[in-house]
């Protein structure tokens, strides 16, 4: 068994899955993405995950973005998968993960079950106990852990991480301050910067952004400010840029994935905002709005030459 691998900090780079206008998996654009999310300087690739509709891809088309990752990243970060549910499907990515060579995955919730805590650990140390990949537990929806299961779950080498999207401030407490830096804490909240200057105080070093994927120089410049006490301008940031973005975010169902789209294509990024059931794709009105809040963030905020 492998010791279990350091996990990178800061923000955390999750690829869309670009889609052309029949809604077809677009791999040129899925390139284009990386490369640029890399260019950044973001810190990993979480492939397939959650913003890249892991719940609508095919095989093929799962083991094509994995493949494009692992070829574009070329072992500059780290490459993280998503797996997860039905135990079968589950099992069946985290074995082919490992066969094409990435750094550990992302376990996202099993499908449709209300589990109790016991069925959580089966489920969850059955994934971990696979492979000698390092591992992700997500949590969130059917997916959340008490304390005692978490420690159960400890016994892994693998098991290298946790991350939130729940936002249950107290239970994120009891976990981070009784298992300690025995694993690495991700925030995985919706629009995670708005909700970060909480999280970090309690050991959450790094989050994954949906915006890095149209602005990631907000998001950079969001965190320096952050971890580094300049107020004002996160007050700023917070006020003309990202809450803005946010109250769209929360006006529909699914705009976690396809506003992320629009906001790549309204920068001039070629994913096309094509979003596969049951996700709907942006309003018009939404879209114009988050079109006037990009304006007005490289207005305000503009990106450094390098």
């Amino acid at each position: 068994m492998e010791k279990k691998k350091t996990l990178p900090a800061g923000i955390l780079g999750f690829p869309v899955a670009p889609m052309d206008s029949q809604g077809r998996l677009d791999l040129k654009a899925l390139e284009a993405n990386i490369q640029f999310l890399l260019d950044e300087g973001l810190k990993s690739i979480f492939i397939a995950c959650g913003s890249g509709e892991f719940h609508a891809l095919s095989p093929a088309e799962y083991q094509s973005m994995l493949e494009v990752a692992l070829s574009v990243a070329k072992s500059q970060v780290p490459v993280y998968s998503g797996v997860g549910g039905n135990l079968s499907h589950a099992l069946q990515l985290a074995e082919l993960s490992g066969k094409l060579g990435v750094d550990g995955y992302l376990i996202l919730p099993p499908y449709l079950i209300e589990p109790e805590q016991e069925g959580l650990y089966q489920y969850l140390s059955a994934i971990i106990g696979s492979t000698d990949l390092s591992a992700i537990v997500y949590q969130r929806d059917n997916c959340v852990l008490t304390l005692p299961t978490l420690e159960r779950l400890l016994q892994y080498p693998q098991l290298a991480g946790l991350k939130d999207g729940l936002g249950n401030m107290d239970l994120n407490i009891e976990l981070t301050q009784t298992i300690g830096n025995r694993l690495q804490y991700f925030n995985g909240m919706p629009m995670a910067e708005v909700t970060m200057p909480a999280y970090v105080r309690l050991g959450f070093n790094a989050y994954s952004s949906a915006i890095s994927n149209y602005i990631p120089h907000i998001s950079a410049m969001f965190y320096d400010a952050l971890l580094n006490g300049k107020d004002e301008l996160l007050n700023e940031l917070y006020l003309h840029v990202i809450l803005p973005i946010n109250r769209i975010r929360r006006q529909r169902k699914g705009y976690a994935v396809s506003l992320i789209k629009a906001g790549m294509q309204i920068v001039g990024l070629p994913v096309g905002t094509q979003v596969r059931p049951p996700i709907a794709p942006v309003e018009k009105e939404h879209y114009a709005q988050l079109e006037a809040i990009l304006k007005t963030a490289f207005e305000r905020f503009p990106k450094e030459a390098k």
